[in-house]
């Protein structure tokens, strides 16, 4: 593999964290808090599946003009279906569609917790599949930075983190994380037309494609188990727009970005953002102030990113 070997080890010389690259991996997390609790929010309204088809196509729609590039000849896309087939099928078809699954049974902090294991897949796949040794430093970076998510979900409270209940929706959470840190490591591979991976639109396009396919599929099985039975109302239309516009386009667009400056390991640790924002974000729809915990948590997950970074 010795095309992997030197993607793994282009990541390992990235330059350090600058402000717009702090930025850009700080977007998706904010976005993906609020994907969350709308997901959890719509769980009643429309299946999981359904909810991942018609959030993507939406997004297919809107960029579809934006990236008129992905049409042109020499794109690559075709040529090279099957890496663009697995980019779609991680992402817009698992990751997305597991956690929408997991919703149904878990809450958002939950899902989000679970999420926080990012940072630990992420060293495992790039050791074991693209030869990325694993340092010191970053093995410390990602246990301050799971100890701050730990800090959110306990409250401050110790006792609040012995008494918690995982459930099955936790579970479809694992795997979606472990497609996701898949995922990421593929977006180092330099196996893309120049002109198509210049063009942000187009290089998603490709991948949001061939990944509505695969929805469509997961789709149409859930169709014939349980029939289709959506409940249409004004929140409803208003929260696809926002899971296909916010947490879909721009976060993806932000993410892609972002592990390209950075790589995938530090990158995950962002993803550990998830959980706080989300905790921040039901305390708003809740009309509570954030608490000490909040900063102590934020703290230390910073203080992760700052280990693993340098």
């Amino acid at each position: 593999m010795p095309a992997l070997h030197r993607a793994g080890h282009h990541a390992m010389n990235r330059p350090a964290l600058t402000p717009s690259t702090v930025f850009l991996l700080t977007v998706p997390p904010v976005l993906w808090a609020g994907n969350a609790i709308v997901g959890r929010l719509v769980r009643d309204a429309v299946p999981p599946m359904t909810l991942n088809l018609i959030r993507w196509v939406i997004a297919l729609a809107v960029l579809a003009p934006l990236g008129r590039a992905m049409f042109r000849d020499g794109s690559g896309v075709l040529a090279n279906w099957r890496r663009y087939a697995m980019l779609g099928l991680l992402s817009v078809g698992l990751y997305n569609s597991l956690q929408y699954l997991a919703l149904q049974s878990s809450t958002p902090i939950n899902v989000t917790l679970v999420a926080s294991g990012v940072p630990v897949w992420m060293l495992l796949v790039g050791r074991l599949f693209y030869g990325v040794p694993v340092k010191r430093k970053q093995v410390v970076g990602a246990l301050l930075s799971i100890l701050g998510v730990l800090v959110v979900l306990c409250r401050g409270d110790v006792q609040q983190l012995l008494g918690l209940r995982l459930v099955v929706g936790d579970l479809y959470m694992i795997l979606a994380t472990i497609a996701w840190s898949f995922y990421s490591w593929m977006l180092m591979q330099q196996k893309d037309a120049p002109g198509l991976r210049a063009d942000w639109a187009a290089f998603l396009l490709a991948q949001v494609g061939y990944g509505v396919l695969w929805s469509t599929a997961l789709a149409g099985g859930e169709w014939a188990l349980q029939g289709v039975d959506i409940e249409w109302s004004w929140s409803l239309g208003a929260a696809l727009l926002y899971v296909a516009i916010g947490p879909a386009i721009l976060a993806m667009r932000c993410w892609g970005a972002g592990v390209q400056r950075a790589g995938p390991s530090i990158g995950a640790f962002f993803i550990n953002l998830t959980p706080l924002f989300t905790a921040l974000l039901s305390s708003a729809f809740l009309g509570e102030a954030p608490h000490l915990y909040h900063v102590l948590a934020f703290g230390m997950i910073v203080g992760g990113i700052a280990v693993s970074a340098r």
